[in-house]
């Protein structure tokens, strides 16, 4: 091909209603020149979405610039249909963007795997990279996130329930490289701190786009050359609290146990706690969403060492986060009695390691999002491996070697909360009793 070009791709997710359809409109009646094509999905057996775009007038179906993929969903049921659209939309040699609309109960991440492996395959084969994801765009309905993520009212669409939409919304802030927050004039400056803080404490390192209507400079969103999938994995905020180093959360924890005794004293409080058990290191076992197998061979990835909050701006709207650290196990009778517990909007997220009394070998990844409460099997600890090859990675690898314990090993309970108020004092005594 001498004309060859990479083609760019935008995946665009977000809940139902939260304004992507709009932002479609917007985006191909304000091309300036580019030639778009367009995949939507929707979940439904008549694709509303599709007709929305058609009715505008902006997409000639003669044109076959849109696709409508139905019945099914592309992060799951449709990801061999998806692969055949962006190939059948790439061989036409007519389009210089295309656009993914993802259904509002999709998860980004299985797409954004599903458009890799494609770039990664042409890689692999020495061919011209005929496209690549661009950048995820995540679409926030900033009025719905006040009213449900403070209120709890109920979310109920299309048979899902309120735990899968709160996962699902989380899940997509967290995985993406641009927010676009939308209907921020229908709330209050005080509201829409409120929520911009709720979302960087979830996706800190997303480019940020306050708007109405989906109404976004173009240029802030195509061409961006954003995505990178290991940069992405590693950008959510549970996980750079799960990078910070043992002594940066020793001397945290240590701070806050201070602060909760001076103030005690002040109040005559005979209540005392002590945190001794909580630390904190770089989980190395710690991967993607669905990458539950833990390659031993990624351990030694890259320890990025980052800066946090001191309180300051985080803590003026009451939202933070905390991690509890501690090496011994849990029982997992009382762990799961816990898990059940309600918290509301206190807790938004939780996610990280634990182990339990009766499998020592066992690390299990622990996801929480709104009520919805996942544990999966996580694969073995280092702990149980042959001892020269502990050995090994006790002397090539730094980082390995100051989460090491000589009687636990690599074993840890290690948990990050995200939320509203959050009680650290309670959960950790709570915890502690485990």
């Amino acid at each position: 091909m001498n004309d060859f070009k990479t083609i760019p791709i935008t995946l665009v997710t977000g809940y139902l209603g939260s304004g992507k359809t709009t932002l479609l409109n917007h985006i191909l009646t304000n091309t300036k020149g580019y030639k778009v094509a367009v995949i939507v999905n929707d979940i439904g057996e008549v694709n509303i979405d599709a007709d929305l775009i058609e009715k505008g007038g902006v997409v000639n179906k003669k044109e076959e610039s849109l696709v409508a993929l139905q019945n099914g969903c592309i992060c799951c049921t449709l990801r061999k249909d998806l692969i055949e659209q962006i190939h059948d939309i790439v061989k036409q040699r007519k389009f210089d963007h295309i656009i993914i609309e993802a259904s509002g109960i999709c998860e980004p991440i299985p797409i954004a795997q599903t458009i890799n492996f494609l770039t990664e395959s042409f890689k692999a084969k020495k061919m011209p990279i005929y496209c690549k994801l661009d950048a995820i765009i995540s679409v926030v309905d900033t009025l719905r996130m006040v009213q449900e993520f403070g209120c709890g009212d109920e979310l109920v669409k299309q048979n899902i329930s309120e735990e899968d939409i709160e996962n699902l919304v989380i899940q997509q802030i967290e995985f993406c490289d641009i927010l676009i927050m939308n209907k921020v004039s229908e709330v209050s400056k005080d509201e829409l701190n409120r929520v911009k803080k709720i979302i960087k404490s979830l996706q800190p390192k997303a480019k940020l786009i306050e708007t109405d209507y989906s109404n976004v400079d173009i240029s802030k969103i195509l061409d961006t050359n954003l995505f990178d999938m290991e940069n992405l994995l590693t950008s959510s905020g549970w996980f750079q609290e799960l990078d910070k180093d043992i002594e940066d959360i020793k001397k945290e924890n240590a701070d806050f146990e201070d602060s909760h005794n001076h103030h005690d004293d002040d109040h005559n409080d005979d209540h005392e706690h002590s945190h001794d058990d909580h630390e904190h290191s770089h989980d190395d076992h710690e991967h993607s969403h669905d990458d539950h197998e833990r390659s031993h061979d990624d351990h030694e990835h890259s320890h990025q060492h980052h800066h946090h909050d001191e309180g300051g701006e985080t803590e003026e709207y009451g939202i933070g986060t905390f991690v509890y650290f501690r090496r011994k196990p849990f029982d997992r009778l009382k762990f799961e009695d816990w898990a059940n517990k309600d918290y509301g909007k206190q807790i938004i997220r939780t996610k990280g390691l634990v182990y339990f009394s009766d499998n020592l070998r066992t690390a299990y990844l622990y996801e929480q999002a709104g009520k919805q409460k996942v544990l999966t099997d996580n694969g073995p600890w280092y702990a149980t491996y042959p001892r020269y090859q502990i050995e090994q990675l006790l002397a090539n690898d730094e980082k390995f070697r100051s989460d090491w314990d000589e009687s636990y090993g690599d074993r840890m309970i290690k948990l990050v909360f995200i939320g509203q108020h959050i009680d650290k004092k309670k959960i950790s005594d709570e915890l502690d009793k485990i």
